[in-house]
């Protein structure tokens, strides 16, 4: 039997047949929490394949399961959430077990038609399988072609319409007292950037003034953003700061229950700086730019406060002494 016990704990598979006259070895170390059942069934399709292979058959189509498992042992170690990811994967593990990658779709949309789960929860775990298969044929090689390219995810409204005004921020930052966590913050505000953007970003002097830069975003492109005076002294002075963004996100959530706005978080201080744009006659286009967003769907949430801004020049029509000659003439 190839399955054995690894000294880790964890499920071996080792392979070591001649087949046809000629030697064919293969070796894996299943992932942490992989059962006995699942390391069984791993061995038979995997003993399959290679014997497929040895005697000159047809590559075979790659399947989910495989992808998965080379995920977790390879890249999912690696991230904070692997807890979630393990726990979302092995509750998706009935739907796609046996199932080809080019059948990713197919799995997505059965799992949709049975779940009873809200939206949001069934959009993150097919994410993290989505993610597992396009990472396995991406740099493992399995299957030729994008395995999620038809796959469709559940909508999600998720927009939220909640702003912090300027005033709100500004208490908000001296009940946070002086810190790293502060001047994170502040940053965050005047920037409209992410948390984890703030924390990566360097300064960058140019003939235009101070920059922050990231020369990888979130959207693999490099983003800048101009300093503003207000915080130009934190990044002149000490940047980057020496916190992390959980401490910065346990932080400003304790200032905001002290002002108040425990239903508020960090993250609305991003909508908050293109609130306040917004307000003062930039346009979407722009406040897109400064966001960092690669689409122009992602700025579109804040289209509600435009239209506010619209709504106001048009009741500006026929207003009386609205018209420069009416003024001269009134006067």
């Amino acid at each position: 039997m190839p399955i054995t016990r690894h000294h880790s704990g964890a499920w071996y598979y080792q392979f070591d047949r001649v087949i046809n006259g000629r030697r064919t070895r293969a070796n894996r170390l299943l992932p942490e929490g992989t059962t006995r059942a699942q390391a069984l069934d791993f061995d038979r399709r995997e003993t399959a394949r290679l014997f497929q292979l040895a005697t000159g058959g047809d590559k075979p189509e790659p399947l989910i399961a495989d992808a998965v498992l080379e995920y977790l042992q390879h890249h999912a170690p690696n991230l904070k959430n692997r807890d979630d990811i393990e726990a979302a994967l092995e509750i998706l593990e009935p739907f796609y077990n046996g199932r080809k990658m080019s059948e990713l779709a197919e799995v997505a949309a059965e799992y949709m038609k049975v779940t009873t789960v809200k939206p949001a929860t069934t959009k993150n775990r097919l994410a993290y399988l989505r993610a597992a298969c396009r990472w396995a044929w991406k740099k493992k090689g399995m299957g030729e072609h994008d395995p999620a390219e038809r796959m469709i995810l559940p909508t999600v409204k998720n927009a939220r319409h909640f702003y912090l005004t300027r005033e709100q921020a500004l208490r908000v930052f001296r009940r946070m007292g002086l810190s790293w966590s502060r001047d994170a913050a502040r940053v965050a505000f005047y920037t409209g950037w992410r948390i984890s953007m703030v924390l990566s970003a360097v300064p960058m002097e140019t003939h235009s003034g101070l920059f922050l830069y990231i020369p990888d975003s979130k959207n693999d492109d490099p983003q800048m953003v101009p300093v503003h005076q207000k915080i130009e002294h934190i990044v002149r002075r000490h940047w980057p700061p020496q916190v992390t963004k959980w401490t910065v996100s346990k932080e400003v959530k304790a200032a905001l229950r002290a002002e108040g706005l425990g239903h508020a978080r960090l993250h609305d201080l991003r909508h908050s700086a293109a609130s306040e744009m917004i307000n003062n006659d930039v346009d979407l286009y722009t406040v897109g730019k400064v966001l960092g967003h690669k689409s122009a769907v992602s700025t579109a949430r804040y289209a509600h406060l435009a239209a506010g801004k619209l709504a106001a020049a048009v009741a500006q029509i026929g207003a009386r002494n609205s018209h420069p000659d009416q003024k001269k003439r009134a006067a």
